[in-house]
Order: structure tokens, then sequence, then C-alpha cells
């Protein structure tokens, strides 16, 4: 156990050891707290925790994780810990498959009714907090408005203002219902973007008053709704700042978000350890940065040296003067006014996770997301006795996807739900791949294509339109972005899916056999003409 003086100052004030982890968030590797991570904790005091797809494994060892990390935690700082995960629904779900894991944002919008992102929101948000978890780094409210964006795409409710005005602010409603704590992310705005700032250090030039009019509407709104916090982006706005990215930049999150746009809630940082922070000022050195703009919250997700040292830094910069007293003393304040309205809500019963109630709505939910973008005949084809399904495996689209381990196919798993043949084609495959592809569908009855990220990848829509040269109707399912369907054959029956799953599966099948109707209008422009 830690002497008080660690944690306590003789006036019994919070040490500024105490302070400096009370505006830390951390994560480790693997599904138990790890040494690393403990002695981190015990000796910095981190008194916020992040947790990703590899943390859980299901429901009743996740809910076990987060009592273990309290436990840790309010022993060693004597505060209860923020619990946060990027739980958005469809391609960024870390919950593991007992839980109801909702639609991302873009099928959620494509289904027309904001009801139904209130609705995502509030059996989210009591799933997480019936299991331990007390903060959702959601919703997005990028605007999607340059589609070969790598990294957010499906991630968003679409590509107007407007359209992530109306769906995100329900779903920001239903988290708050719930009990747990919202996020918006990634301000001002990664929407137009064509670089992932996992990767690299993205530039966004554009005048505030095209920031204002797109990028930063949500977030406005957003602010005037009472959004309890706002995550910043690792991206260089030259028009604003032409020194740093806004998760350094103190005229974007001080000046800007704080002073212009009036926001008084959290303002956490994006993780530290992106490249486009790492790999620039570096990820300690960006600890201090970011405070010094005016972030409340600085995310160090995965390394527990790289915390150890950004806490040490942080702690030497306190105490030299480098950081203001005044504005350290009020991220304090921030931090324990939201820990004492939020960590202090009861918890739903843990029966309510992946309930039969939880997982029937969600599944009439889901349903109404699937979109047909194109139907030459205004119906899907018969799929006749020898069907033939081709797609390439799910693989990491972006650095925020869950790692690319899921032994889950598309081709394999509806050539076993509907009978046929499974073909599991390259994620870009080469014109000599395509051909031979090509010759293996002939004679088949019917052909369906699931393509995924395809617009990034045009192997993909080059054999989807070969395929359709042969005497088979062909139906293309974009399983992630629904751009992939753009370019295709015009005798190409399209359907857009938004998620690899095995739910969407199962209701792209139910399309597909005729037990269901496609409903959903797309959120983005798909087809011109």
């Amino acid at each position: 156990m830690q002497t008080n003086a660690e944690v306590l100052n003789m006036d019994g004030t919070p040490s500024l050891i105490a302070q400096v982890g009370q505006r830390m968030m951390a994560g480790f590797d693997g599904p138990r707290l790890d040494d690393k991570f403990i002695s981190l904790v015990k000796k910095w005091k981190i008194g916020n925790v992040i947790l990703f797809k590899w943390n859980v494994t299901d429901k009743e060892q996740l809910q076990e994780l987060c009592e273990d990390i309290q436990r840790l935690v309010i022993q060693e700082t004597g505060r209860p810990a923020f619990i946060a995960i990027d739980q958005e629904g469809g391609a960024v779900s870390r919950l593991s498959d007992d839980a109801t894991r909702v639609p991302g944002a873009m099928a959620i919008a494509a289904t027309g009714d904001p009801a139904n992102a209130y609705s995502a929101g509030k059996i989210t948000g009591l799933e997480l907090r019936a299991l331990g978890v007390n903060f959702n780094l959601s919703p997005v409210l990028d605007v999607n408005s340059n589609d070969a964006n790598p990294v957010i795409g499906v991630r968003s409710y679409g590509e107007r203002p407007e359209t992530v005005i109306r769906y995100a602010l329900p779903m920001m409603r239903g988290l708050d219902d719930s009990g747990t704590l919202s996020c918006g992310k990634h301000f001002p705005g990664h929407g137009d973007t064509s670089v992932d700032s996992h990767l690299a250090l993205p530039v966004v030039d554009k005048t505030m008053d095209e920031l204002r009019s797109v990028e930063l509407a949500p977030f406005q709104a957003a602010v005037e709704a009472g959004i309890p916090a706002i995550m910043s982006s690792h991206i260089v706005f030259p028009r604003v700042d032409p020194g740093k990215p806004a998760t350094l930049s103190r005229q974007i999150l001080t000046g800007l978000l704080r002073e212009e746009m009036g926001f008084q809630g959290l303002i956490m940082t994006d993780c530290l350890e992106m490249k486009a922070i790492q790999h620039t000022v570096g990820t300690v050195q960006g600890t201090v940065e970011a405070i010094k703009a005016g972030a409340d919250l600085v995310l160090v997700s995965h390394t527990a040296a790289l915390a150890a040292d950004s806490a040490e830094a942080i702690l030497r910069a306190l105490e030299s003067g480098e950081l203001d007293p005044e504005e350290w003393e009020q991220s304090v304040e921030r931090i324990a006014a939201l820990k004492a309205d939020y960590l202090n809500r009861p918890a739903p019963d843990p029966s309510i996770v992946g309930s039969d109630a939880h997982r029937r709505e969600n599944l009439d939910l889901l349903g109404r997301t699937l979109t047909p973008i194109r139907m030459p005949e205004n119906r899907f084809p018969p799929l006749g006795d020898r069907p033939y399904f081709a797609g390439c495996p799910v693989f990491r689209a972006t650095q925020v996807s869950n790692l690319a381990n899921d032994p889950l196919s598309f081709p394999v798993y509806m050539a076993e739900k509907l009978g046929g043949q499974a073909e599991v084609t390259p994620s870009n495959p080469t014109a000599e791949e395509i051909a031979a592809i090509s010759e293996r569908a002939c004679g088949a009855t019917s052909i369906v294509v699931g393509t995924y990220n395809g617009h990034l990848y045009p192997g993909q829509l080059e054999l989807v339109n070969r395929l359709a040269e042969l005497d088979a109707p062909v139906v293309a399912v974009a399983l992630r972005n629904p751009y992939d369907l753009r370019s295709l054959s015009p005798n190409v029956w399209s359907l857009a899916a938004y998620e690899y799953t095995a739910q969407a599966f199962d209701a792209v099948a139910n399309v597909l056999q005729g037990k269901t109707e496609a409903l959903g209008k797309p959120s983005v422009t798909v087809l011109t003409n």
C-alpha cells in the first residue's frame, strides 16, 4: 500500500504525482493486468485505463478485468478510474461476440431514423456499464467528405455536417442516459484526410470559414448539446496553426475549442504513440506539449515505459513552472468532477449484456441498415442451385481496426449457409488471379462478391467487373465502405452492408433469399447517375 505522501499532501490535497496520474490514461496488452502495467500504476498513480480488442475475450473476463483495474487504481490513487474503450459499433467494435455489437455510424445513418442512433448508444452504454467500462470513445463527429479517407469512412455518419449532427447527438444522448461518458472525436475533424494519423502526419489545408461550415459544425453542435468530452486529432491545420498538429496546438485546443466554441468539458488527446506524434515531437514530449496546448487528459495507450517516461516529463514540467498552475488545477478539478458525476452512477445488472431483448432490437436495427445501391431489375436475382461466393478475408484496413486475426470469411460463411462454392480471393488480386477466378466461376447460377475497401484496392473491383462479363448475374456486397460500389459495371447488382461480421452476413443472406428487403438509403454519394 502506498504511503500518504505518495498520494496526499499534508493538508489532504492530492500530491503532484497523484495529480499527474489523474491526467494520464494508459493501456496494456492481453486479457489480464500485467506486471509492467501494475508497476506503472503503483509508481506513477495512473488513474485511467484504455482497453482494446486484445484485452477482451468474453463478457465475464471483461467484467473481472474491470473489477481488477478499479481495485488496483483505487488502492493506489484513492479514486476510481475512467475505463475507456472504442465501442463505436460496426467496423470499430472491441466487445466480444457474447455482447451486443451495434451497427456503425454510416450504417445507422442509412436507416434514415435518428432514433436508431439513440438506441445504439443506449444499448452500447448499458452493456459497457454493466461490464465495468464507464467511458466510450464515441460518437465520431468527423464529416467524411473525402471518400479516399483510409481511417474514417464508415465510422462517420455521412459526408454532410447536418447528417453527422442529426445522428451523432442522439448517439451521445443514448450513451449519457445509460450512465456512460461519451467523447466526440477527432477535433477539429479527421474526415477530409487521405492519410491515417496512426501512420503519418496528415495536413488539412482549409480556411477557418471552410472548417466552420463543415468540420467544426458537428463539434459546435455537440458542445451546445453538452457533450462531456472531446478528443483531439493529430492533424496539422496550417491556416489555423501552421506549426503544430491540433493535439499540440494551443490555438486549436484553447483558442478555438475552449474560448471561441465555448467547450467547458474534458479535452483528451488521441493516442500519443501514433506515428503522427511519435515520429515528430515524440510521445514523451508530446504529452507535455498537449497539456500546454490545453488537453486535460493525455493518452499513452500501449507502452508502459513510454507512459512512465511521460509521467516523469509532465511532473518535471509542472515542478519547473513550465505548465500553468491555474490551468493545471482546473484540469484536475474537471476530471474529478466528471468522475464524481459518472462513476458513482449505479451499473446495470450484467445479465443485460447480450440479452435476448438487446439482440432482437439490434438485429432488427441491422436489417434496416442494408442499402441497395444498384438494382437493375428492382430486385436481387435468384441465387439458383449453384451460387458462387467470392471475396477476400478481412484485413486490418486501418490501425484503429482490430488485429487481423479473425478467421471469419465471407465466401466460406455464405457458401456454408446458402450452399454453392466459396472462393477466397486476395485483397488486391492481379490480372492473372482475376482470370483464374473468373474461369472457376463459369457455370455458376449466380455470383456474389464481397468487397472490403475495394475503392482503395482496385483489384477487387476489377474482379467484380470481370465476373460481370460471365452469363450469371453478379451481386457485389460492400462489407466496409460503400464507395466500392461506385465504379462497377451497370449490370452488377450492389448492396452496402457496412461491416465484415457474421451478423451482417446473415442479414445479407436474408436479402439474397428474398426473406427481407433492403431499405437503407446511403448517407454518402455512391452513384452520381
